[in-house]
């Protein structure tokens, strides 16, 4: 990879993927509440997982949220800069095609690629709803006078691959599945920028992440006195009260100073 290209991509990860990856992660985790994540997690769960301290259950409710949001937001994020790759090297756009989130030209051949995290992204219903989607938009773009040849492209952002072309009996319907190294080479026809992708993401990472970690803390213990004060009885959790509130059918009254705590 030249030199410009090198920056330009070190540049567009860090501001364009990493810090609105932080600053979102932060606004979420500032606006976290308790009440927000207690009654939609399984209280049964936590009991056959035998958790006992308050810390532990209040600490596995904010990753499990934290979770929940991360791999669909960066993901999202990352598929912008395949956008950008393309866009840079070949003129490429977003798509407004279902199923189909770039659209580039190159070589004679013109690409319509769905983005994907991982691999293992979709069950066969789903499988068949991106073919006919691909089978759509094939059509509309050679009403479109395209003339070139039209090839739709699963592209996953990691993982592995092994067999790349997804045959059909409709023509228009048959698609290839590049995943990892193929998938990035596919954007950049570089065959090390899926490794080359992590430095300024670490880089980055670990200039934001200090302020992030102080944040975590700082919450994981607000909701955890929060919990104390409404779900403990004799230095044990309630587990009957924890119960009641996420089930129990009607409002379960709180006293005032629960309700002061959890709203």
């Amino acid at each position: 990879m030249n030199n410009y290209l090198y920056h330009n991509y070190y540049d567009y990860l860090s501001e364009e993927v990493v810090t609105p990856f932080y600053n979102n992660r932060l606004n979420s985790l500032n606006k976290l509440r308790l009440k927000d994540v207690l009654k939609r997690k399984n209280p049964y769960l936590f009991k056959a997982k035998n958790i006992e301290l308050a810390g532990d259950l209040v600490k596995s409710i904010v990753d499990a949220f934290l979770s929940s949001q991360e791999e669909t937001m960066f993901g999202n994020l990352l598929e912008g800069f395949a956008i950008y790759i393309s866009q840079t090297l070949y003129n490429g756009f977003k798509s407004n095609f279902k199923s189909v989130d770039l659209e580039f030209e190159r070589d004679g051949i013109y690409y319509i690629v769905g983005i994907k995290s991982g691999t293992s992204w979709a069950n066969s219903d789903q499988i068949t709803a991106m073919r006919n989607n691909f089978k759509i938009a094939k059509q509309n773009l050679r009403q479109k006078s395209i003339t070139s040849e039209i090839i739709a492209v699963n592209g996953c952002m990691y993982g592995r691959e092994t067999v790349h072309l997804k045959t059909n009996i409709d023509i228009d319907k048959i698609y290839y599945k590049y995943a990892g190294q193929d998938f990035w080479y596919f954007i950049s026809n570089d065959d090390n920028l899926y490794q080359e992708i992590i430095v300024p993401i670490d880089e980055k990472a670990k200039e934001r992440d200090e302020k992030f970690k102080s944040a975590y803390s700082a919450k994981v213990n607000e909701m955890t006195q929060d919990f104390i004060l409404n779900f403990m009885k004799n230095n044990q959790i309630d587990w009957v009260k924890l119960i009641d509130y996420v089930s129990k059918r009607g409002k379960v009254e709180l006293d005032n100073s629960i309700q002061t705590s959890l709203f």
